[in-house]
């Protein structure tokens, strides 16, 4: 369990990654250009999405990194990340694999209680 752990949660922090490059570098690009009505516009709190697009991928491949040697840790920072993401970019076509594979990698470890069998 804990090697599924760990990849589930290094791919979910790649994943993570690619979709806050993304964001981060669409709310930079409207801040610089402008908005424009109806088809691109600022988000609410733009805080909020580049600290989540920074912290929720980071959180996710340091989870799925300690899931080996700290499964507890380890589970708890995937999940921290999951919910990071949910709260931050919601729940859509490109967030949904990203969060359920934290979501799961941060289950499966701390669910393992005995080291994987080599």
């Amino acid at each position: 369990m804990r090697n599924a752990a760990l990849t589930l949660g290094v791919i979910g922090g790649i994943i993570g990654m690619i979709v806050g490059f993304f964001s981060y570098g669409y709310t930079e690009f409207i801040e610089w250009f402008g908005e424009v009505p109806d088809i691109a516009e600022q988000v609410d709190n733009v805080q909020l999405i580049r600290v989540v697009s920074l912290l929720s991928p980071l959180l996710a491949i340091a989870g799925g990194a300690m899931a080996r040697s700290r499964a507890m840790a380890g589970g708890v920072l995937m999940i921290l990340s999951a919910a990071g993401m949910y709260y931050g970019f919601g729940f859509g076509v490109f967030t949904m694999f990203p969060i359920a594979m934290c979501g799961l990698g941060g289950i499966l470890a701390i669910a393992a209680k005995q080291p994987d069998s080599v």
